[in-house]
């Protein structure tokens, strides 16, 4: 009940069945975009969802990792990425 009026981190923006980030990574800096399927990606977890994806950076090939837990309604509860920064969505450069 708590979580039902939950704001999206401030770092994820939500499109349609999709969860949008960015990482920007340690080694060179480079920005990945990140696209997580609501529906085919995330794995039951408890009393929400999870999913871990690996990055490579299409420039760099530098390497991340993305962590993500959210509640059954699809807010993020912990996002973590190894190799790299979530950017927030005010940061980003379209």
């Amino acid at each position: 009940m708590f979580g039902l009026f939950r704001r999206q981190d401030p770092r994820f923006k939500e499109d349609g069945n999709f969860l949008l980030c960015r990482v920007r990574t340690d080694k060179h800096g480079e920005v990945i975009r990140v696209r997580l399927s609501k529906t085919s990606e995330m794995s039951l977890s408890g009393t929400g969802y999870f999913v871990r994806k690996s990055l490579v950076g299409p420039s760099s090939l530098d390497q991340a990792t993305v962590e993500v837990t959210m509640n059954r309604s699809h807010k993020v509860v912990n996002a973590t990425a190894d190799g790299g920064d979530l950017l927030p969505v005010s940061e980003w450069r379209d």
